[in-house]
């Protein structure tokens, strides 16, 4: 039921929405209600313009990544037994199907550096929790496709564990703590999306995992600007703010963390 409401309301965290609303909304009153329709066209036009200034959502997003630093460069790895990899990056999966390659999307990190450190320190296993994503699901689970790609990256298939059935932290949380060959006690490092790894911990500590994190996929920097302005840019940031944000406070409100 949460997955299904959290597609749901995945539109109301997108600026673009809103704009479309207002708009659509402006269009239908114009014939009866001509002044009340001007003014809900100027309220589109400000949302669409208020989106593209990337400052406010920038804030947000940068609070979000500061509050877990990653380990030190010189940080005891020897202590930890594996990587707890949340999916995300192999959501493409149209692009995938329509052309049999691995599709990365800007989440790829979670990827990449998951694989760096299995190479930097052997004794690491790599765990990657993620199902399939769509409503109605079909085609491959994330699972799956990720083990195409630990596999052409040369990892070793002994060292990596797969959970195919969470479509949601909540669920990478659960069921990864039952796969077989996990003990969610020992020493384990959490790795996903800086800004999504508040909700990560809290989830994953909720559920009794003992993790670190391990914060990858930066989207934002120590210098901000009130003058950054993108309509590219602007809509996107501020879809990830809210929809981090939302999620943190659903997810605590609900008890998941």
């Amino acid at each position: 039921m949460m997955f299904i409401a959290s597609k749901l309301l995945s539109f109301a965290v997108e600026p673009l929405f809103w704009v479309l609303i207002f708009l659509l909304a402006a269009l239908l009153s114009m014939p009866r209600r001509p002044t009340l329709g001007k003014r809900l066209a100027w309220v589109a036009l400000a949302l669409l313009l208020l989106s593209g200034w990337a400052a406010i959502p920038q804030a947000m997003v940068r609070d979000l990544e500061s509050r877990y630093p990653p380990p030190a460069a010189d940080a005891d790895m020897q202590k930890y037994v594996g990587v707890v990899v949340l999916g995300g990056a192999l959501a493409r999966s149209k692009i995938w199907e329509a052309h049999g390659q691995v599709a990365l999307n800007e989440q790829a990190e979670r990827m990449t550096v998951s694989v760096s450190l299995a190479q930097k320190h052997p004794h690491l296993k790599l765990l990657f929790t993620g199902g399939t994503p769509s409503v109605p699901p079909k085609g491959m689970s994330e699972a799956q496709r990720a083990k195409i790609f630990f596999d052409a990256m040369g990892v070793d298939p002994k060292r990596v564990l797969y959970e195919s059935a969470a479509r949601n932290t909540y669920e990478n949380a659960r069921y990864s703590a039952t796969t077989p060959g996990v003990d969610p006690r020992q020493p384990w490092l959490l790795m996903t999306s800086a800004v999504h790894m508040p909700r990560s911990m809290g989830v994953f500590e909720k559920t009794g995992w003992n993790v670190t994190p391990y914060p990858v996929d930066y989207r934002t920097t120590s210098e901000l600007s009130v003058l950054d302005y993108s309509l590219h840019d602007g809509p996107a940031l501020w879809e990830l703010a809210l929809h981090e944000m939302l999620g943190y406070y659903v997810y605590r409100m609900a008890g998941m963390l």
